[in-house]
């Protein structure tokens, strides 16, 4: 059956710039990933697709970096010429008898490439040649083209540049690249080249942040000079810088820390901190002198992007909050246990309108301790103890959160309530979404001590940092009326005076929360680029979410953004007003959905879907949505309604029949003007997008334009499903005598605006 559905004008004016045709730049890693206040630095970013990179941008105020030299990698035989001059550097230095033969001998090698590491050789210090020699030729590094290329920066922050984490992204005529951690500092900084090697171990004064790399095997020391009775603590940051590595397991740089006193017995050892990966070593110093600290990976692993970043020094430094949050409009103060802290107390902002997971910061110059805390609409009670059975099970009616600790190991908390049949309640735990170590476990028992529902462990989609979601969760609807208990504990049989948490007692609140990957948009002038936007559902929501454009640039279009009742994602394009020049914009989307007969709105996060260690992927939220346009080229699809004053995000969608076919109708010049431009017929086009049993059938050109026909596969779709079709346009690259040359991969023209369809009954 043909189903004109749409009736859209194409124009295809194509070019080829090779540009259309590369991937996107790609950052792995920065060394060092941040720097102090009143500096000017270099930064090494190394990555993928960066040649050409002309522009840098770091999030907030304060940091200006520009890109001083691109670092491609060595070839064979550029690598070959490289290890037989260097061969000989270390013969004309050490045998002085040999030089002339030497540098006869050079004579004849290859000439060394006009490489950045490979200037002013002669004079290098030998510390300086060994690292290069390592970086080069080391045999337990393995090649990764993800980081083989390399631009380096120079990075100013300003005096008052507010401290804490930063996104910096590199610009290159492809757009932007994905962003990474980079961090503005108050400590004095060293890199571990600086102050370590043969010869050079020099002792540094506390308190200073370190920075260094770990290549395979290595294991980095720095000697720290340290007085008696100082109270140390000694914070690493890897995974923080780089959270998931996609090809490395367990998915990221596994640090682990040891420090060693002047006599050389270990005084502390840390290889993690809780649950986060990053270790977090404290000690009191026992007397004076210099102290070794030792940084390696866990397993000895180690690259390039083995990148981390040490503080060291009388640290504030919180290990326990209590309450871990307050309810919205009452003042609430809690109480803070730790290492160096400048007060016992912390007055928490729950001020209405803002976040529902809040940070604060404990200290002052910038030398501060995180804190994370929630902020509820909902009446607090305080757990009371005895509370442990049945007989003493504190009484609490809804809906209500309830702020406690599992005070030793082996505590059980327990709340009991009446409730009627038919009555649905949630009872849900954050604990561990607030830096407590609570491993916790809910249960739910009727008056007879039945078991009626329990949880363990319960994801939390937006919490994307988080690899073991430890939290409790449980939606039951209860089965008569009668008293009910809670049961709240922790999974390993731990406890203290850390293990706090909020547990919240209500009815079930459906809501959602968006996403949109990834977070740097790259799409050239008068064409669109692919984007989806997630949905993490809640309690239960299952109706459909809009998503609109809420500040954009002035042409901007999002295309039709419905995630429909039940999906998690939808895929759609985001279109750039022909003409627009080269520059890099920020855009906020947000969502709208129908919850009990009310519209809610939601904003729509800016993120990264980032996978670990092969296999496990999350959504980690960034701080910057931006668009980056990447020039005003020839337009090679744009789509425009044939009826004045209808937007295409308006439009109905296409209605594919189960098991059928739909033809959505392209209007379009058979030949197009414009020197240098491929004809209609030499265009193709293909699904960029992989909606649940739908595919492109056929693209035929007519002498109306193009005509696409797309299929519901009857074993795979099912009515109702609904989404977009995404269809990008490309050539095949020419090789002489006309013949199309597959090896080179297509040249893509861009992708059209979204398509929306919907599956029906045939």
């Amino acid at each position: 059956m043909k189903l004109r559905a749409c009736c859209l004008a194409l124009a295809l004016a194509v070019s080829l710039p090779s540009a259309w045709s590369q991937a996107g730049p790609h950052i792995g890693y920065l060394y060092p990933a941040g720097g102090e206040r009143g500096t000017t630095f270099r930064v090494e970013a190394g990555g993928q697709h960066l040649g050409g990179a002309d522009g840098v941008r770091v999030s907030g105020d304060g940091v200006r970096a520009s890109v001083v030299e691109y670092v491609w990698p060595l070839d064979n035989q550029e690598q070959r010429a490289t290890s037989a001059f260097l061969r000989d550097l270390v013969k004309r230095r050490w045998v002085a008898s040999v030089m002339a033969a030497a540098a006869t001998q050079a004579g004849d090698e290859p000439p060394l490439p006009d490489h950045p590491w490979l200037r002013d050789l002669d004079d290098r210090s030998p510390a300086e040649l060994a690292r290069l020699w390592t970086r080069l030729f080391d045999p337990k590094q393995q090649p990764n083209a993800q980081i083989a290329e390399a631009a380096v920066l120079e990075v100013t922050v300003d005096p008052d540049a507010a401290p804490g984490d930063r996104e910096l992204r590199l610009m290159t005529p492809a757009g932007l690249s994905n962003p990474l951690c980079f961090q503005v500092g108050v400590l004095p900084e060293v890199r571990e080249a600086d102050v370590t090697g043969a010869g050079a171990a020099l002792a540094v004064e506390l308190p200073v942040l370190l920075n260094g790399q770990i290549t395979p095997g290595d294991v980095d020391r720095f000697r720290l000079r340290a007085r008696q009775g100082q109270r140390l603590v000694v914070r690493v940051q890897a995974r923080r810088l780089i959270p998931y590595l996609a090809d490395a397991v367990p998915g990221w740089f596994q640090a682990t820390a040891a420090l060693y006193g002047p006599d050389g017995t270990e005084v502390a050892w840390c290889d993690d901190y809780r649950f986060d990966p990053d270790p977090v070593l404290r000690c009191e110093v026992p007397t004076d002198g210099v102290y070794a600290l030792e940084v390696r990976d866990a397993i000895y692993r180690g690259r390039d992007d083995f990148v981390y970043r040490i503080s060291v020094g009388e640290l504030p430094f919180v290990t326990q909050v209590f309450p871990l949050g307050g309810q919205e409009g009452t003042p609430t103060v809690a109480t803070l246990a730790g290492w160096n802290l400048p007060a016992e107390t912390l007055q928490l902002d729950t001020q209405p309108g803002g976040e529902a997971i809040r940070g604060a910061t404990v200290g002052s110059d910038g030398l501060c301790s995180e804190v994370r805390y929630a902020v509820d609409a909902l009446p607090e009670a305080t757990e009371a103890e005895p509370n442990d059975g049945t007989a003493d099970a504190q009484q609490v009616t809804f809906p209500l959160v309830v702020n406690g600790r599992i005070g030793e190991p082996g505590d059980v908390d327990s709340f009991s309530f009446n409730g009627r049949a038919g009555e649905e309640i949630v009872a849900e735990v954050y604990a561990r979404r607030l830096n407590s170590p609570l491993d916790s476990v809910l249960r739910l028992l009727d008056a007879a001590g039945a078991v009626v529902d329990s949880n363990d462990d319960h994801k939390d989609p937006t919490m994307g940092l988080i690899t073991h979601h430890a939290d409790s969760y449980l939606r039951a609807q209860l089965p008569q009326d009668g008293t009910y208990r809670l049961c709240l504990s922790d999974a390993q049989h731990q406890g203290g005076e850390a293990f706090a948490y909020r547990l919240h007692l209500r009815p079930a609140q459906p809501d959602f929360a968006l996403r949109l990957t990834p977070s740097s948009i790259n799409v050239p002038a008068g064409r669109s680029a692919t984007v989806t936007v997630h949905a993490m559902r809640g309690d239960g929501f299952a109706g459909d979410i809009d998503v609109a454009l809420a500040e954009a640039p002035e042409g901007f279009t999002l295309s039709e953004a419905r995630i429909p009742a039940e999906a998690d994602s939808v895929e759609v394009t985001l279109s750039a007003p022909r003409g627009a020049p080269r520059q890099v914009l920020p855009v906020r989307l947000e969502g709208r959905a129908q919850i009990g007969g009310a519209e809610v709105s939601r904003p729509v996060v800016p993120a990264e879907d980032m996978m670990q260690a092969f296999l496990w992927r999350f959504i980690v939220p960034q701080q910057e949505l931006v668009v980056a346009v990447t020039g005003s080229r020839p337009v090679p699809a744009v789509w425009r309604p044939l009826v004045p004053g209808v937007h295409l995000a308006s439009a109905a969608p296409v209605r594919i029949p189960l098991g059928g076919t739909a033809q959505v109708q392209i209007d379009a010049p058979q030949t197009l003007p414009d020197e240098g431009q491929s004809p209609l017929e030499a265009v193709r086009f293909r699904l960029c997008n992989r909606p649940r049993g739908v595919t492109l059938r056929d693209a035929t050109v007519t002498p109306a334009g193009v005509i696409l026909t797309v299929k519901a596969d009857a074993n795979i779709a099912l009515p109702g499903d609904a989404a977009n079709v995404i269809v990008e346009a490309f050539v095949d690259p020419e090789g002489e005598g006309g013949e199309a040359m597959a090896h080179t991969g297509r040249v893509s023209l861009g992708v059209l605006p979204a398509i929306p369809f919907e599956v029906v009954r045939p």
